[in-house]
């Protein structure tokens, strides 16, 4: 196991959903400092507010954009460890491949070369399930065949690939995860698959049944994303290297079976809606946990029922920021 005492590690795009959480569990260790590289394209500073509160943590002055090579070089001079979580979400990069390849695939090279040059002792590497596209095995080992068909997918395998060839040639000691879908306090409505969430508790607050489109049977495998940021630091502290991990809970969930658990845990009485299924990337995916358990010493420990509830639970404490996000307006209107 590594030990990251007085160590300085570089979260890049560590003010987003998953990043701040990543963040918060960086700081339940004895680390030196943990430097936020991010443009502030997805993530906030509110995502940060409570980490800010410790000395040890600081926004990275001169910027924080993947592409501009010689600002993320500084960054990363200044860690041993790093963590990436940087990248276009799959819808944007549906829509625009070329900002996609830009990002996820040349962004993902600079992180990669920025960690060389400054020798780092350590990379974790955010991958996605979305390698692995529809599943034709359950549950999904991470020798399920790459079956992905999303252009995001495809940055994804290029990011893997390029990690283990610089493990190859530069002895770079990493480790990727292949996050399944993972929800929680601070999400914004830009996931594909969980963005479902927020739009069942928004017409609930309206009075309005939650919609599914389909008949409500595609199932996925859900991870609180507390537990996703803790597999993340298991991931740095671990000896194991060039090798990815399925992140997830390995319990299939429908999305019918989600749907009636929130309305449960609002008290609600509302039906179900259905209606005509729309584009779907993916209908079926539940990872397999053991090779994280067993390497990493990762597996999941909130329920989606409890995860739910803190989800819930944020939401209510932050509907200005939520209906803000709901609306398409920036965060710095939230309070307006």
């Amino acid at each position: 196991m590594r030990d990251l005492r007085g160590k300085s590690v570089t979260v890049i795009g560590g003010a987003g959903f998953i990043g701040s959480h990543v963040v918060d569990e960086l700081l339940t260790r004895d680390v030196k400092q943990v430097i936020v590289y991010d443009n502030f394209c997805r993530g906030s500073v509110d995502n940060l507010r409570d980490a800010l509160r410790d000395p040890r943590v600081r926004i990275f002055e001169a910027g924080g954009d993947i592409l501009q090579s010689d600002i993320l070089q500084a960054a990363v001079g200044e860690s041993q460890c790093v963590v990436h979580l940087a990248a276009l979400w799959l819808l944007q990069c549906h829509e625009y491949p070329q900002a996609a390849f830009d990002t996820n695939i040349r962004g993902t090279f600079n992180v990669l070369e920025a960690c060389r040059h400054a020798r780092i002792e350590r990379l974790v590497y955010s991958s996605s399930a979305s390698v692995y596209g529809d599943a034709v095995e359950l549950p999904m080992t991470e020798s399920h065949p790459f079956n992905n068909r999303t252009f995001y997918g495809a940055t994804k395998i290029a990011g893997e690939a390029m990690a283990r060839a610089y493990f190859d040639r530069y002895g770079l000691s990493y480790a990727g995860l292949r996050y399944m879908n993972v929800y929680g306090a601070r999400q914004d409505y830009k996931g594909a698959y969980i963005a479902v969430i927020m739009k069942i508790l928004d017409r609930l607050d309206r009075g309005l049944p939650p919609v599914l489109h389909g008949d409500g049977s595609a199932a996925y495998d859900f991870i609180y994303v507390g537990d996703c940021a803790r597999a993340n630091v298991l991931a740095l502290e671990a000896e194991a290297s060039d090798q990815f991990y399925n992140v997830g809970s390995g319990t299939r969930t429908s999305l019918r079976e989600l749907t009636e658990m929130i309305l449960e845990l609002r008290g609600s009485t509302q039906a179900i809606q259905y209606e005509p299924q729309s584009r779907v990337f993916v209908t079926n995916r539940v990872g397999c946990p053991e090779k994280a358990a067993r390497d990493l010493g990762f597996r999941t420990t909130t329920t989606l029922r409890d995860g739910l509830a803190r989800l819930i639970a944020w939401r209510d404490a932050h509907l200005g920021r939520v209906h803000a996000q709901a609306a398409g307006r920036p965060l710095a209107l939230a309070a307006a």
